[in-house]
């Protein structure tokens, strides 16, 4: 490696630590979830004014700046043959901050070396990141044959429109790397299947259900209300009882995680369909839709559903339910599928709507196809053999069932910046249960992978080394 291309990048994070920790402050301080559209912001006033603060930040810096009609925008560095650009992309809403937080989600602190809040590891903090590595090459005046776009995304935690939006509107770019998963470097990415299941209008013991406040991920609280008279009860494990009104709140306690890594994880709306089944807390139909769901939570590899699958390059389908919720007398199930490439969207929506039988229905049915990338590609290649250079490993290319933006452009890839192997301090807790939390050496670590690995594509452009596939 460049020995003095090493020294000039630690001597530049330590010079813009603070800042950098500032402006990431910034951007956690504002509520980016996802709200009513309004005019002129059309994932509601929280993305907006997330993005706008990003591409403030990128002014500041010196960067061209770009909002798209508030859907998305970019931070450039310029090119001698600008009608080509390599680009990173990463997001700056986020999911509802959810239960447990000992101190504002959305005011970032400092606790030994890590930062906590909302956003800081998915997605504002790479996305500072991204920024200063563009700042770097501007500062060192390095000349670049393709222009460097820094996209900033405001509508990922959710249905991902923003970048549907460009790529209708602005040209892809030749290569894209989006920094929202984790090194070394993913270069596939499961089938993602979505849909809700809603009951008939029952008309009986359960008067309120609800659970979860993302579709993604596995809540770890629940309640019904029913009416029942709570001293006819019985204790169960990780269950609660409260008299209310002239019923009984039926709570359920479970352990969150994310759709795509649910091992381990306990679904609290399952605990408390179960709850309310061994009970007898429902009537027929209420019997007949808590029995649909229960197949639902009973297995996140979707046994019950009668799903189940693996493959060789991405593993086995996972499903979860994510939230519950009563609407005009009716109870609906969402629920989020990462499947692998031996199954589809119509396949997983037949079996599930046999498996539930009358007892539920299945509808809003989303699904998108698995995307992988060959590992041998010379852009990907790139990215592995400098984070092995920079580390010291000899890590290879993974899969996962996570979805990013990578799934969306021609060529791309998920690269970093979190690591699987990064020692949780106490008082953190597993992304997006309880905190959000990164350790700054990790940030300046993946910083420093980020700026080298432009630098290893841009002289691979240069010399037109990845002309071929441009």
């Amino acid at each position: 490696m460049d020995q003095a291309l090493n020294q000039k990048i630690d001597t530049f994070i330590a010079a813009n630590k603070e800042q950098i920790l500032a402006d990431i402050a910034a951007l956690v301080a504002i509520d980016s979830v996802e709200g009513q559209p309004e005019p002129g912001a059309p994932f509601g006033p929280g993305p907006k004014a997330a993005l706008e603060k990003t591409l403030e930040l990128a002014e500041g810096m010196g960067l061209a700046t770009r909002n798209c009609e508030n859907y998305i925008g970019y931070a450039e560095l310029p090119g001698t043959e600008p009608e080509k650009y390599l680009a990173a992309i990463c997001h700056v809403d986020v999911v509802p901050a959810g239960n447990g937080w000992s101190a504002d989600p959305f005011q970032m602190r400092l606790q030994e070396d890590w930062m906590l809040g909302r956003g800081v590891a998915d997605d504002k903090g790479p996305m500072v990141a991204v920024l200063y590595a563009l700042k770097f090459l501007k500062e060192e005046g390095v000349s670049l044959r393709y222009p460097i776009r820094a996209l900033v995304g405001d509508n990922e935690e959710t249905r991902m429109e923003d970048v549907e939006y460009y790529l209708h509107n602005y040209p892809a770019p030749v290569f894209c790397f989006t920094p929202d998963a984790e090194f070394p470097v993913c270069n596939g990415e499961k089938g993602h299947f979505g849909a809700k299941l809603v009951s008939p209008v029952c008309g009986g013991l359960i008067q309120e259900f609800e659970g979860g406040v993302a579709n993604n991920a596995v809540p770890d609280r629940a309640s019904a209300l029913v009416k029942a008279d709570i001293a006819g009860l019985k204790n169960a494990p990780n269950i609660t009882l409260e008299p209310e009104g002239d019923g009984v709140r039926v709570r359920g306690w479970g352990k969150a995680g994310h759709a795509a890594m649910p091992e381990g994880t306990v679904n609290a709306i399952g605990l408390v369909a179960d709850y309310l089944l061994d009970n007898g807390l429902c009537n027929e139909a209420e019997r007949a839709y808590l029995e649909a769901i229960a197949k639902l939570h009973h297995s996140t590899a979707g046994q019950t559903l009668g799903i189940d699958c693996a493959d060789g390059p991405f593993g086995p389908l996972t499903i979860i339910g994510g939230r519950i919720y009563m609407e005009d007398g009716r109870m609906v199930q969402t629920m989020d599928s990462r499947y692998p490439t031996c199954t589809n969207g119509d396949t997983i929506a037949a079996a599930i709507r046999s498996a539930v039988g009358e007892g539920a229905t299945l509808v809003d049915v989303d699904a998108a196809e698995p995307f992988y990338i060959a590992a041998d590609t010379p852009a990907i290649r790139a990215c592995i053999d400098t984070y092995n250079e920079v580390t010291g490993e000899n890590a290879t290319p993974f899969t996962m069932g996570g979805g990013t933006y990578a799934r969306h452009f021609p060529y791309a890839v998920s690269f970093g910046p979190e690591r699987n192997d990064t020692q949780l301090p106490d008082f953190g807790g597993p992304e997006p249960s309880v905190q959000d939390h990164v350790s700054f050496r990790v940030s300046a670590q993946a910083l420093f992978i980020v700026i080298t690995t432009v630098q290893v594509l841009m002289e691979m452009w240069r010399e037109k080394v990845l002309d071929v596939f441009l």
